[in-house]
């Protein structure tokens, strides 16, 4: 233990790793918040963190059983002369039902207030926590097959998979309460989780797909729907500051 802790390519590799889970983080972070929103808001924290803990310990238990992760990439059938392994299979099931949740939270987003009140009713903490856990499977199963790729060392791993869920709990309380109440930015969220569960499942048939196209083209589109959102603010202190005048008044 001692030769990692004074080996600067240890920590290279660790700081990088935390950075990458922290990345591939955010769509994990995203869809819980998404998820508790539709819970009363006293089991809110609870299922967040609950959700996050599970994505940790997901993680690690992963990393434990390397030897099997390693096997998921033999081919279990064949569709169409295509090999389908068991990691292919977690990443085609798990994106469509990513797809399928997503699609679903627009629907109910356009069609108003009250189908989002209805819907509120229908969620139990026991339905949400069934919902994180499977999507924390497909997420866990991805950013581990990255960080086997990435670094040897199982130690280095499990401590930047901790540190990175660790920071994401502590941002994942504003994040969620900034997605909840900024309507806009809940549904460029659900698009662009339309768009990893389409490239879950682009992985799943081998179709790779560089996901830093995806982060930018996120990252852009949140900026300027930042903008936005400012000068809306703007725009509105200005109506109070100086309200129109009615006709003959």
């Amino acid at each position: 233990m001692l030769e990692l802790v004074t080996n600067p390519q240890a920590w290279v590799a660790f700081a990088t790793l935390t950075a990458l889970e922290l990345v591939l983080g955010i769509d994990n972070i995203i869809f819980i918040s998404i998820l508790v929103d539709k819970l009363p808001a006293a089991q809110r924290e609870f299922a967040r963190r609950t959700g996050l803990f599970l994505a940790m310990f997901m993680r690690v238990g992963l990393l434990l059983v390397l030897a099997w992760i390693v096997g998921l990439v033999a081919p279990l059938f064949s569709v169409f002369g295509k090999g389908i392994s068991g990691r292919d299979l977690i990443l085609i099931l798990g994106g469509l039902f990513l797809i399928w949740k997503s699609t679903t939270e627009v629907h109910q987003s356009l069609e108003g207030e009250h189908e989002q009140k209805a819907s509120a009713v229908k969620a139990t903490l026991a339905s949400v926590m069934l919902q994180i856990v499977i999507i924390d499977l497909v997420f866990s199963l991805d950013s581990i097959i990255t960080a086997v790729g990435m670094v040897d060392d199982v130690r280095i791993m499990i401590a930047a998979v901790i540190v990175s869920v660790l920071l994401m709990m502590l941002f994942a309380s504003p994040i969620g309460r900034f997605v909840s109440n900024h309507p806009t930015i809940k549904m460029l969220a659900l698009s662009f989780l339309v768009v990893v569960g389409v490239v879950l499942v682009a992985e799943g048939f081998d179709h790779h797909v560089p996901k830093g196209y995806v982060y930018f083209a996120m990252a852009f589109s949140l900026a300027v729907e930042m903008l936005n959102i400012r000068m809306r603010k703007k725009a509105a202190k200005a109506v109070e500051l100086h309200p129109p005048r009615m006709p003959g008044g």
